[in-house]
């Protein structure tokens, strides 16, 4: 992403307590070589806002930023507690060792800033995830993590040898983006079940898988047996 250009923030979702905003891929969460997106969130949206969860850089989609400190404790305490429900959209290249099912290990840092997936399950990351080709030689995944370590999503596919399209740090394919998308969010606030989906708005790949039949189950992923 271009420095010298400012994104426009697309607000999903405004409630008093919270926003659910789409980070675009590209942009840091946190301030580094410019106004990071909580950053440009505060400044879009004039006011003062709070970080429960976060994105890698290359990674799009739904962030929750809570309105007030009071908000950003409950959600802390929800996020300690798995009650928010997450689920991302990725897409390999790859054949994986297994199309479904579970990855649960604990994580090491690697080299360059990467991790890895270790065989021992002290303080493991877990994730589970549903896969389909939709395309000759290209699987889509669809990911629901139990644990919030960093680049978990990453590395569990990596792990399977299905690294992320894209994904350099990982040994992805070269692409037009990394394919780690943030696609929807489901939990309960203040009695209200709140759902949100948001398709990627870039990619050639997501393009065509958003149009294929078997993606119909996905579009609703809380209802899928987790």
């Amino acid at each position: 992403m271009n420095i010298a250009q400012t994104p426009i923030l697309k607000v999903q979702y405004t409630h008093d307590d919270f926003y659910i905003i789409n980070k675009p891929h590209g942009l840091n969460f946190h301030s580094e070589e410019g106004p990071g997106f909580v950053v440009l969130a505060e400044q879009q949206l004039n006011e003062k806002l709070f970080a429960v969860h976060r994105l890698d850089k290359v990674t799009s989609g739904l962030i929750i930023l809570a309105r007030s400190k009071a908000a950003a404790a409950e959600f802390t305490q929800l996020f300690t507690q798995h009650a928010i429900n997450k689920f991302y959209l990725a897409v390999s290249d790859t054949k994986p060792k297994k199309k479904q099912g579970w990855v649960k290990g604990d994580m090491a840092k690697s080299r360059r800033g990467t991790y890895k997936l270790l065989n021992s399950q002290s303080n493991p990351a877990i994730t589970r995830f549903y896969s389909f080709s939709f395309k000759s030689g290209f699987r889509a995944y669809l990911l629901k993590p139990y644990s919030g370590k960093t680049h978990q999503l990453r590395v569990a596919l990596k792990s399977i040898g299905a690294a992320i399209l894209g994904d350099a740090s990982y040994s992805g394919s070269a692409a037009d983006r990394t394919y780690l998308h943030a696609f929807a969010l489901d939990f309960e606030w203040a009695g209200e079940q709140i759902q949100h989906t948001l398709l990627p708005e870039c990619g050639v790949e997501y393009a065509q898988l958003i149009k294929h039949q078997d993606f119909d189950s996905w579009q609703t992923p809380w209802k899928l047996d987790w």
